[in-house]
């Protein structure tokens, strides 16, 4: 009897609550929120779809003739770096901030890491040049893609950039681990291509460290590079003291050059610190 009466009071109760609890909500307005847009094309040089994420400033709809310098990102997939760098883009160039200018931040889809990762061996085909490490060739055997990758920055990406937004001719590169590896390979052999280098936690062990017995390719245009290195083991960090020092050794007099440690982060953890502080580095000075 005593469980009876209490569901009939429950009952009874919740007929008399209030009428928010059981009304529909009606918003009077539901925005999306949008911070740029993704596109795919197919590369030819690649011979395959590659997507493209696109971060556009806040005024860059609204104003029809501004130009926006570009940040290309590697390793740019949305679920991934790419929303991180691109906030990091918008706060610091909140003009109360002024970290960096309104800028335009290319995210690229990393597609062989994908693949490998399904395949379950490890793909790092865009990023790496031929290794003669044996070990290596067994570990990575889809190794090897980044001369492909590089034409594809330069004569598919790039341009499709530029034709498609307003940009101006500044241009940014952001790699970290593998995708350090390539940004360095990149500064060494075509300079041109970016006009500054965040170079974070760099994999300079690849083909036993032989790119930092490669003679970099001059250049005529200033240009900045970031390094920045965390707790990563003694080999990755020893790589990224030595990259920088033979960077300065060149004593290039229209490139700026950094190095920052970040003993208390570990590669999971400095992405976001090291590209704040590039900023920092890049933007604060004249030309930046």
């Amino acid at each position: 009897m005593l469980v009876r009466l209490s569901l009939l009071t429950l009952a009874f109760l919740s007929l008399n609550l209030p009428a928010w609890t059981q009304d529909t909500i009606f918003f009077e307005k539901r925005i999306p929120i949008t911070i740029g847009e993704t596109i795919a094309f197919r590369s030819q040089i690649l011979a395959e779809e590659r997507i493209i994420n696109v971060y556009l400033p806040e005024g860059y709809a609204a104003d029809s003739v501004k130009p926006y310098p570009v940040i290309y990102l590697l390793d740019g997939a949305f679920s991934g770096n790419f929303t991180q760098i691109a906030s990091l883009v918008q706060l610091g160039s909140f003009p109360w901030i002024g970290l960096l200018p309104e800028s335009i931040v290319v995210g690229i889809e990393d597609v062989h890491r994908a693949k490998g990762a399904e395949k379950g061996t490890k793909d790092l085909g865009d990023f790496t040049f031929p290794s003669n490490n044996a070990e290596e060739k067994v570990l990575f055997p889809n190794q090897g893609g980044s001369n492909d990758f590089i034409d594809f920055l330069e004569k598919e990406l790039q341009p499709i950039i530029a034709q498609t937004y307003r940009t101006t001719a500044s241009k940014t590169v952001i790699g970290q681990l593998f995708g350090g590896l390539l940004a360095t390979e990149i500064l060494f052999k075509r300079p041109r291509l970016f006009d500054h280098y965040i170079i974070i936690g760099p994999s300079l062990w690849w083909d036993d460290y032989s790119l930092l017995d490669y003679s970099p390719r001059s250049y005529n245009s200033p240009k900045s590079v970031f390094i920045g290195v965390g707790f990563e083991g003694s080999n990755m960090e020893r790589a990224a003291r030595q990259l920088y020092e033979k960077l300065r050794a060149l004593n290039k007099a229209d490139t700026r050059l950094f190095r920052q440690d970040y003993r208390s982060l570990d590669l999971q953890e400095i992405l976001h610190a090291a590209v704040y502080d590039s900023f920092q580095f890049i933007f604060s000075q004249p030309g930046g």
